[in-house]
């Protein structure tokens, strides 16, 4: 598609929301509805896609991607009403008689751009967010998990006309070329390296936007922690999907007093779950492409490995693998890992935990292991991060009535739920005054017993 074309379908699109049709609730509802059926009628052609990409089983498929949309579809559908409503603010007395009021509207011509991580959650679930606030959208799936963005490029076709929801597939040509159009809003998920490319070019349009990258989310292990059961939901969360998961655990920042109880339990842990050979289980995916793996394997130090470390070229596959003895200057602490490594760090006390990691940019999630709510406290308010959880880990981000998103390096925006709806509107602040009745206060010329007035009502 060349750069006429984006511009042809982003006039096309604004063309058709000046119209106002996008604005009526029912239409978008209806469209929600059109979504969801989709869906549920692909849902094996889209957990296939899923494999093909990323060696995903169905069940992962489900539990991650497919069934978080339409939770997602079934939120907005039950709430969108409320959430459309105009809400009457209180009026100041120097306004009487008058009528305030907030009421959200849609921003207009919206850009989408999605990861090849989680390919079809991450474009459909801000598409279900940008329909129900009355926008159309122009979405951009990741080349690297071209299966899965050519099985959406076709739903969105079959679902709705190119001027309501239009989907651009390709590279990085095609993402230059979509960023040079004027967008209304843009909401991008990614790294934070093109996060900031995509701000900079949405700078020269004056265009919001909303970024949700990544970081090293921190997972931190408590001295009071449960670590059988540390051990196993840490488990989960790195590895599942190989570790490239935005907010998967980036690495553990461990109680050194604990850290060589946590260890074995952690390799037993990997074995209940992944078998005594990873690499031969059908539900344990793989890496997307060969240069992410090659740049996941540069960061294994096989001196500090001390379980997994295999790897399989042929299918880009790597063990769970577990480094001990880690600290801040090693490669792998360098950049976000997303990959299925897990470096071991210690600290001393919780003072010194919160100190390092306030030095570094801010994390998109924190995880605190610990049987104290003191400790866990001190972290989840001194600590700066998008999101997170106490004794879990990436279930934050499973709901729909909380929002998600970082701040700082992580990102700025947040989605999900009324989050989602609000991230794609804009909500405007009217006044509807009166006209029976005019207080000439305000007027010149200015006399005492009008500033006497004026003093009296904005006490």
């Amino acid at each position: 598609m060349t750069a006429s074309d984006m511009q042809q379908i982003v006039e096309k699109q604004r063309a058709y929301f000046q119209t106002g049709a996008t604005l009526d609730l029912d239409f978008r509802l209806r469209a929600l509805e059109r979504l969801s059926a989709c869906i549920r009628v692909n849902e094996k052609a889209i957990h296939e896609a899923l494999r093909q990409d990323l060696g995903k089983s169905a069940f992962e498929g489900y539990m991650c991607e497919t069934g978080m949309v339409l939770s997602e579809l079934r939120y907005m559908r039950r709430h969108l009403r409320s959430f459309a409503r105009e809400r009457t603010v209180p009026t100041p007395l120097a306004q009487f008689h008058a009528r305030s009021y907030k009421k959200p509207s849609p921003y207009g011509v919206t850009l989408i751009m999605s990861p090849w991580n989680y390919p079809f959650l991450l474009t459909m679930e801000p598409l279900v967010d940008a329909i129900a606030a009355g926008n159309t959208a122009v979405v951009k799936p990741s080349a690297y998990s071209p299966h899965t963005s050519a099985l959406m490029a076709k739903l969105i076709r079959k679902c709705f006309n190119e001027e309501y929801a239009a989907v651009v597939t390709g590279g990085r040509a095609e993402n230059a070329a979509l960023l040079e159009q004027k967008f209304d809003l843009i909401f991008f998920t990614g790294s934070q390296a093109v996060g900031r490319e995509v701000m900079a070019r949405a700078s020269e349009h004056l265009t919001p936007v909303i970024l949700e990258l990544g970081g090293k989310s921190p997972c931190v292990v408590d001295r009071t922690a449960n670590l059988k059961l540390t051990a196993r939901r840490i488990v989960f969360g790195k590895y599942l999907n190989c570790g490239q998961t935005c907010v998967a655990p980036d690495y553990i920042y461990c109680d050194r007093q604990v850290k060589d109880q946590l260890v074995p339990l952690l390799k037993e842990e990997i074995w209940k779950q992944f078998g005594p050979h990873p690499l031969e289980n059908p539900d344990y995916g793989r890496i997307v492409n060969e240069k992410h793996f090659t740049r996941i394997l540069s960061l294994a130090d096989p001196n500090k490995v001390v379980h997994g470390g295999g790897s399989r070229r042929e299918t880009l596959q790597i063990e769970p693998t577990v480094m001990d003895n880690v600290t801040f200057a090693d490669p792998v602490m360098g950049e976000e890992i997303f990959g299925p490594l897990l470096p071991i760090l210690t600290y001393d006390t919780p003072e010194e935990a919160i100190a390092e990691i306030n030095r570094r940019p801010h994390p998109l999630a924190l995880y605190i292991f610990t049987g104290s709510k003191a400790v866990a406290q001190a972290f989840t308010t001194r600590c700066g991060f998008g999101g997170g959880c106490v004794n879990d880990v990436i279930i934050h981000l499973a709901t729909s009535e909380m929002g998600f998103g970082g701040f700082g390096e992580s990102g700025m925006g947040s989605y999900h739920g009324r989050e989602g709806f609000n991230a794609f509107s804009h909500t405007k602040s009217i006044v509807n005054k009166s006209t029976w009745m005019d207080l000439p206060m305000r007027y010149q010329p200015y006399r005492k017993l009008h500033e006497n007035m004026i003093r009296l009502f904005m006490r």
